[in-house]
């Protein structure tokens, strides 16, 4: 891969002043996109990004959205094309958890987290598509037209208790990634999804923030480790750039083996 991949291209990335997002939106700038660094609640830590962006000599700019609002979705793109001129990048990675077991869910738990990880993901994607068909492919800049990267989970295949809002988000996301990239490959777009396991973020500290929590977790981990947020923003990297270039309506699992089922590698 080259130095700088994503050398002349705009990309947008939701969720992105922490965790996943944000290191994902990094990677992409130190590749060489132009950046939109989206935000719902603290503009001071996006803010903070973009400027630590800009100091290594990149370009990003912080933009709130509620993902799963349209208008403000519609809006965003907006002035992201003010400033930028296009996309060539999506990567949709907003997505909340509001844990409960089923039979104490509400329909408000199950609606929202929907809305964000799954109609957040729609609304994005088709603005994003909507561009890339109108503009086409630029062959200096990339040999697609544009490039998809939805923010997936090991839990599209992994059943969750307690978590049934959130896995059925995620496994609806799979769905999505692969029906749009087959409608949109004609065009030349490029759809695929990246499968986080565990990941040493805020939206999952119970899972590694005390010794005793970080040693269960590693059960389920064949490397034996817990992923961090820049394993997830290189492989966004290769997704987006033509090193990738036929890869299409595939998930890639980084998630250290945890789909292998480690408890089975002793039998079951």
């Amino acid at each position: 891969m080259r130095n700088r991949p994503l050398e002349g291209q705009s990309a947008l990335v939701t969720g992105a002043n922490s965790g996943i997002g944000e290191a994902v939106a990094r990677c992409f700038a130190g590749a060489g996109a132009k950046v939109v660094i989206n935000y719902i609640s603290r503009p001071e830590a996006a803010d903070a990004i973009v400027e630590d962006i800009k100091r290594g000599g990149n370009e990003a700019i912080a933009l709130s959205a509620d993902v799963s609002n349209e208008d403000e979705v519609k809006a965003m793109y907006g002035a992201m094309f003010k400033r930028y001129g296009t996309i060539d990048i999506l990567c949709a990675n907003a997505g909340i958890q509001l844990d409960s077991p089923l039979v104490d869910m509400t329909l408000a738990k199950w609606n929202t987290v929907l809305a964000v990880n799954l109609t957040g993901q729609f609304l994005c994607a088709r603005e994003a598509a909507r561009e890339f068909i109108r503009r086409g492919v630029r062959p200096e800049i990339s040999a697609a037209a544009g490039k998809i990267i939805c923010m997936s989970s090991v839990h599209q295949d992994i059943p969750w208790a307690g978590h049934a809002n959130y896995a059925a988000s995620k496994g609806g996301i799979h769905m999505l990634m692969q029906t749009i990239a087959q409608e949109l490959a004609p065009h030349k777009v490029r759809v695929n999804a990246i499968a986080p396991g565990a990941i040493q973020t805020p939206i999952n500290r119970a899972a590694w923030a005390t010794p005793d929590a970080l040693s269960r977790l590693l059960t389920l981990i064949p490397d034996q480790r817990i992923g961090q947020p820049v394993d997830i923003g290189r492989a966004a990297v290769w997704l987006a750039s033509d090193d990738s270039d036929y890869v299409q309506g595939t998930t890639l699992f980084v998630d250290g083996g945890m789909t292998l089922y480690p408890g089975f590698a002793t039998g079951g």
